[in-house]
């Protein structure tokens, strides 16, 4: 009887065993396989924080980095993947981009775990908006990125006895001053993509978030025709001249060391531009400025990093999706992300006392913009208006820049009609 009763406990032990072992294959060991092109510096240091937070929850993590041409390589071999029906778990994709994925079909339905996370309150309703497709999400937001910032050299504006500006009849009246010193008003890289920035700044600046919103988000034809929007191209073209005559096909970095080294006294520039003061050992509110562009204090640009998440077949592989989804817009996952990558976190509530001053600045801005309604996406960054559109009228902004035969007329009405293309 003992050794029936002993082998009926090896029974029960040994099933128990087998319970718990099927249990944890079920809830762990999935597999998530992301598509990113952040692949050097402090972007691969971000990546490999959002792996290791998978891999501590019992994933395996499969790299898909694709470097190379700011995403337009790694959209190139995503379509191949998709259309082979081999999609990765998750896809960096941002912007009105995710409705074009959306519409194929190919993405899945994250509203379970947005509910869980309470997603709805965490994130500002206009990125809300773009992470959803018919109502529903099928991407989470990583970060945002401010680009509406002026960078300044302290030490050079103290020397032409300048006052860094606030509104762009300031800025005319700075830029003189800076010239008059033998410093390079402005920093500027002669690229389509960083006239398009600059573009979108002066824009917001002259006409207000209202009419940015019309004419560069909405795309309105009576707006892009207005007479703000005149001013708009005459103070751009006005900028041009207090840039250097070696602008063109200057990369964005190499005009922010301009600035570092005082060769300039301010640039133009997403938060990125931060990363390369901090690299060369500059610390903020001392040794370089960071405020928002002329005339846009009380409004904000964004550009948002996400990443979409694709239908699987595989139900332990889905799991892992969804453990990813919730990790990017957790706490832990947010501040680690952020501090290396040198945006900010997309949640809302989050603590900032690791992170620098200007830093501390985008945060409250994005909060108090969002309360507001001043927060707008960025059209030179691919969060405003589809690819097509925005590609049309960055070519008119810079054939503009850089040929002052184009009228302001001119160029007006080929923006007008570049808004247009589908």
């Amino acid at each position: 009887m003992r050794k029936l009763i002993d082998i009926k406990k090896t029974l029960v032990a040994a099933a128990t065993v087998l319970l718990t072992a099927t249990a944890f294959a079920q809830t762990t060991g999935g597999e998530v396989e992301v598509l990113h092109w952040w692949t050097s510096g402090g972007e691969a240091r971000a990546a490999a924080a959002l792996k290791q937070q998978l891999q501590q929850q019992g994933h395996t993590w499969r790299d898909f980095a694709v470097a190379g041409g700011g995403g337009d390589n790694a959209m190139t071999v995503l379509k191949s993947r998709v259309m082979a029906g081999n999609p990765p778990s998750a896809a960096q994709i941002k912007g009105p981009s995710l409705q074009e994925w959306g519409e194929l079909g190919v993405l899945t339905n994250l509203n379970d775990v947005a509910r869980a996370g309470n997603w709805d309150n965490l994130v500002p309703r206009v990125i809300g908006d773009i992470m959803k497709h018919n109502g529903n999400w099928i991407a989470v937001p990583v970060n945002v990125h401010r680009v509406n910032w002026l960078w300044t050299n302290p030490e050079v504006f103290r020397r032409a006895g300048a006052r860094v500006p606030t509104n762009w009849d300031e800025f005319f009246v700075a830029a003189e001053a800076l010239r008059r010193a033998g410093v390079i008003p402005l920093a500027h890289g002669g690229q389509n993509w960083q006239d398009f920035t600059l573009f979108e700044s002066v824009a917001l600046g002259v006409g207000g978030t209202d009419f940015y919103r019309s004419a560069l988000v909405q795309l309105d034809q009576t707006a892009l025709r207005s007479a703000t929007m005149t001013r708009v191209l005459e103070t751009f073209r006005r900028v041009k001249a207090h840039t250097d005559r070696n602008a063109p096909g200057r990369d964005w970095n190499l005009a922010t060391a301009m600035v570092i080294r005082g060769e300039a006294g301010m640039q133009l520039m997403g938060d990125w531009a931060k990363g390369e003061f901090i690299a060369a050992g500059r610390v903020p509110g001392r040794d370089f400025g960071c405020v928002a562009a002329p005339g846009t204090a009380n409004a904000f640009t964004f550009n948002v990093d996400s990443f979409a998440m694709f239908r699987l077949r595989n139900e332990a592989n889905t799991r892992a999706q969804r453990d990813l989804a919730n990790a990017i817009l957790s706490p832990e996952f947010q501040e680690v992300f952020n501090l290396n990558k040198g945006s900010i976190p997309v949640r809302l509530n989050m603590n900032l006392e690791r992170f620098d001053e200007c830093a501390r600045m985008s945060s409250r801005d994005f909060v108090e913009t969002s309360r507001r309604g001043t927060l707008v996406p960025s059209i030179a960054h691919g969060m405003a208006v589809r690819s097509a559109a925005s590609g049309a009228m960055q070519d008119v902004v810079s054939q503009f820049w850089n040929d002052d035969r184009v009228t302001v007329q001119n160029a007006q009405e080929r923006l007008a009609r570049a808004a247009q293309t589908r």
